[in-house]
């Protein structure tokens, strides 16, 4: 179906892909492999015409083309589902899954009727109960992501590429997709598959290729594949994922939360946060899981100052009670937040990577009412070299790093500020095996520093890997706590389910 023939792609100081071939065929799902920066997303953007300057050949059934744009490869059967949401965030679900290919009337005018009728259908296939009006700003990320596959499903495309499509998704809708992958396999579509989640593609997944460092090292079936070997042909090395090792518990308290309510954004009369009462003490690392919907980034935000004026609570940073009405509150009481969507609220994209570092502590970086430059660059180089960030120099762009090392630079920019706390939210999302470990060592040398860190992930391996301490959410409020040692993955899945959903299956 597709033939990718020794393609070269440059960046001003970065050879992104080098002589790169491999080959899709029809009814299979391809998997493409490799670290952050191997040249995953920038093969993809080939493929899908976003990027045209490029040299080799793009071989699709069996006629050289060369994309001028990503709705001249849509229309010629190639569509794409994004890593990186590529949504109008003040557009409706509708309006974006038709932009630029609005369903018109006979009289010339939008038919609505027929968009918002095509949209439902596709939103009730991928069982997310929003309406089509609805607007994007308003969905979380993991419902963002379910409508960027909307958008890929309403084309009859006969190459789809899935670029980290479950990462922001819950386990049901993962399911939901894998049998709508199925169906797609079944028409005889081409799929490639990019994940960093290895358990998914010996679920899904009938090939293999493997990148590292922009070139294409390997490829074959994933029949008779262990994990292990998997990762060493990523990587060129085995890996060892970092696992917390149990501390005793400790009697110095970091931050105390009690009581914090938060009200619901559309429904008045309801709380989304209730009755939130939890502590962190110095050098603990406490793991918050639940499913998709029950309030684990707006937790994390409400503490942070981002909800002022609709939020109470109660909190103590060291015992001493300190009130948080914006993040420059939070700031200055010793809290750092990694936020979940790291494009839209942890990077200036447009910036290079120095200044988006530099950026939460300026004044401790001027001279005589000036910005130092060379306290800047001794900043940017000190966290680049520690968090092993892979740039070709500081003053390369944010927006031109791989997933992985955009959220290096998110975590520097907030390392900076030497916190007393931090709350990360899904730190390691769209990130690969080995910058998840590297990051793992990261979080628990910090630890070992005795900052105090929050940690929300969807991925329960990871909060099993990293914490002390887990608790589990539910519809606005925390229905379960576990040690390290007690908790297991059934126990904490019990507790996430919310209660109404628990007894409908019983």
């Amino acid at each position: 179906m597709l033939v990718v023939d020794k393609i070269t792609k440059r960046f001003p100081g970065v050879l992104a892909l080098e002589d790169v071939s491999l080959t899709i065929e029809a009814g299979k799902i391809t998997a493409l492999i490799g670290e952050n920066g191997a040249g995953k997303s920038t093969l993809m953007k080939v493929l899908s015409g976003i990027y045209q300057d490029y040299d080799g050949q793009v071989i699709f059934k069996g006629q050289t083309v060369r994309f001028s744009s990503p709705k001249d490869a849509q229309e010629q059967g190639i569509a794409i589902i994004h890593q990186e949401l590529n949504l109008i965030p003040y557009l409706s679900i509708m309006e974006n899954i038709f932009l630029g290919r609005e369903l018109i009337t006979q009289y010339g005018t939008l038919d609505k009727r027929k968009m918002k009728m095509r949209t439902q259908e596709l939103l009730d296939k991928l069982k997310l109960s929003v309406k089509p009006e609805t607007l994007v700003a308003s969905l979380k990320v993991g419902q963002q992501q379910v409508v960027e596959i909307a958008k890929a499903l309403l084309t009859e495309s006969e190459v789809i590429i899935m670029d980290e499509p479950t990462s922001a998704i819950t386990e049901s809708e993962v399911e939901v997709l894998f049998e709508i992958i199925d169906d797609l396999k079944k028409q005889s579509k081409a799929i490639v598959y990019v994940s960093h989640k290895l358990d998914e593609l010996f679920r899904i997944v009938d090939h293999y290729v493997v990148l590292r460092d922009g070139k294409s090292i390997e490829s074959g079936n994933m029949k008779g594949i262990t994990q292990d070997v998997l990762i060493q042909k990523m990587v060129g090395r085995s890996i060892q994922v970092m696992r917390k090792e149990a501390c005793e518990k400790r009697a110095d308290n970091l931050l105390t939360v009690k009581r914090l309510f938060l009200k619901h954004p559309v429904r008045a009369k309801e709380d989304l946060l209730k009755n939130i009462t939890f502590s962190v003490q110095k050098g603990e690392i406490v793991g918050i899981f639940g499913l998709m919907g029950a309030g684990r980034t707006e937790l994390l935000e409400t503490i942070f100052g981002l909800h002022p004026f609709v939020s109470k609570s109660e909190i103590h940073i060291e015992n001493t009670r300190i009130i948080i009405n914006s993040p420059s509150d939070a700031i200055k009481a010793g809290l750092a937040l990694v936020p979940e969507d790291r494009k839209k609220d942890g990077l200036v994209l447009g910036m290079d990577v120095k200044t988006n570092i530099c950026l939460t502590t300026l004044p401790d970086l001027e001279e005589r009412g000036f910005l130092s430059e060379l306290k800047e660059s001794l900043l940017s180089k000190k966290y680049i070299s520690e968090l092993k960030i892979k740039t070709s120099s500081p003053y390369q762009q944010a927006k031109n790093l791989s997933g992985g090392n955009q959220q290096k630079i998110v975590l520097a920019k907030w390392l900076a500020t030497k916190p007393k706390l931090l709350l990360l939210d899904e730190p390691t999302r769209g990130i690969d095996i080995h910058a998840k470990s590297e990051i793992y060592k990261l979080i628990l040398s910090l630890a070992d520093a005795g900052l105090g860190i929050v940690i929300v992930s969807s991925e329960l391996p990871e909060i099993l890997a990293v914490s002390d301490r887990i608790l589990v959410m539910a519809e606005g409020a925390i229905t379960a706590e576990f040690s390290a040692k007690e908790a297991t993955e059934d126990s904490i899945l019990k507790a996430a389910i919310p209660k109404s959903v628990y007894e409908n299956q019983l």
